[in-house]
């Protein structure tokens, strides 16, 4: 039978000794935080508190960061603490949260961590909205060099599990849609070309406009409209049950949980989406020259290895993470940005599809103006 916390304080030559007794869970969280705040002002002058927690029935993730809290302040006041009488089944809790978010630097020199909360503290409507892009970016890379530093931080089940969402469960819509565009393309390509008797080259004009362009962006706006619509809509919903505010509270970083895995999947899922997508296109297209113009398969084969060169492909393929990042980045900002509201969940997730796709066409204008200086 678990008791009512409380605490008893005791003064002596050696020191301030306070005993914690009864139940230090979530249950009696009023009690708790009370009792928190007393033991400061209990404490008086001490220049040094010995925490006694022999006596303590249970304790749990919310009683112990309480506990935690209130021994850091009085460290924090000059004042040596040390704990005594923990038992077996209490010490890797309280050694977890004694671990949680330690900063040693002085005051006025804090280093923060954790960035992530500016990247939706900004107004959606000024210029702050593209910074916070950045922002997020930043507390993305920290996350990730964290996670390299200490490899057992790092979310991989979440990862493997959104690679799954994202990339295999993907395949079949963007190969469909490549497909599709490579039928069309091929058919009013050898349609309008015919009249001047260049169906040839209608080959090399399909190799390279989709090695390069057309196979990227339509995977990228595929991609866009089914997974980044869903991450904003998976982190909006959490924003409305406060589930991000938990996971701070519980001390864990909501940029390297949830952020993070999001992020790094796109980045490598892309690529990978981007080049089966274009060789649907390029299969779509063959299937017009063989039924539609009657070109000898291996004519249409032969043509198409000498149009497509290597720097197609890398074109392609340098392009995809940049498009999988500028995805990311802006259906998770959107999702951070969601209130409390559907109508919001609704807004930023519209959004979130509309600017991925903008900064899509945009970023794929600026890499063909780059490609086309260095002549590649």
């Amino acid at each position: 039978m678990t008791g009512r916390p409380d605490l008893t304080l005791t003064s002596g030559k050696n020191g301030t000794s306070i005993a914690l007794t009864g139940s230090w869970t979530a249950p009696h969280a009023a009690r708790l935080e009370f009792l928190s705040g007393e033991m400061a002002s209990k404490a008086g002058n001490a220049t040094s508190v010995s925490f006694e927690l022999a006596a303590i029935d249970e304790i749990d993730t919310y009683g112990a960061w309480l506990f935690e809290r209130a021994r850091r302040e009085f460290e924090k006041a000059g004042i040596t603490t040390s704990i005594r009488g923990v038992s077996e089944r209490n010490q890797p809790l309280l050694a977890e949260v004694a671990d949680t978010n330690r900063d040693d630097a002085p005051d006025g020199q804090r280093r923060t961590i954790y960035r992530g909360e500016q990247a939706y503290d900004f107004e959606p409507e000024s210029w702050h909205d593209w910074l916070s892009y950045f922002v997020l970016l930043g507390a993305s890379l920290s996350a990730l060099w964290r996670s390299i530093i200490h490899p057992a931080r790092y979310r991989l089940t979440s990862t493997v599990y959104q690679f799954d969402r994202v990339g295999w469960k993907a395949l079949p819509i963007v190969l469909l849609v490549t497909f599709i565009i490579g039928l069309i393309i091929a058919q009013q390509g050898f349609f309008h070309f015919r009249r001047f008797g260049a169906d040839l080259y209608i080959v090399d004009m399909i190799g390279f406009l989709i090695m390069r362009e057309m196979g990227l962006l339509l995977t990228a706006i595929v991609v866009a409209g089914r997974s980044g619509s869903s991450y904003t809509a998976e982190l909006g919903s959490m924003k409305m049950r406060e589930e991000i505010d938990a996971l701070k509270t519980m001390g864990f970083d909501p940029v390297e949980v949830l952020i993070l895995p999001r992020v790094l999947v796109l980045v490598l899922a892309l690529p990978v989406l981007t080049f089966l997508g274009s060789m649907a296109a390029l299969a779509g297209a063959g299937l017009i020259a063989i039924t539609y113009v009657g070109m000898a398969p291996t004519l249409f084969l032969d043509r198409l290895h000498e149009a497509i060169t290597l720097d197609h492909f890398l074109v392609g393929m340098i392009k995809a993470p940049f498009m999988g990042l500028v995805i990311g980045l802006i259906s998770c900002v959107e999702g951070l940005r969601v209130l409390g509201s559907t109508t919001s969940l609704g807004t930023h997730t519209t959004q979130s599809v509309v600017k991925s796709i903008f900064m899509i066409i945009v970023l794929d204008g600026l890499f063909a103006l780059f490609f086309s200086s260095i002549r590649m």
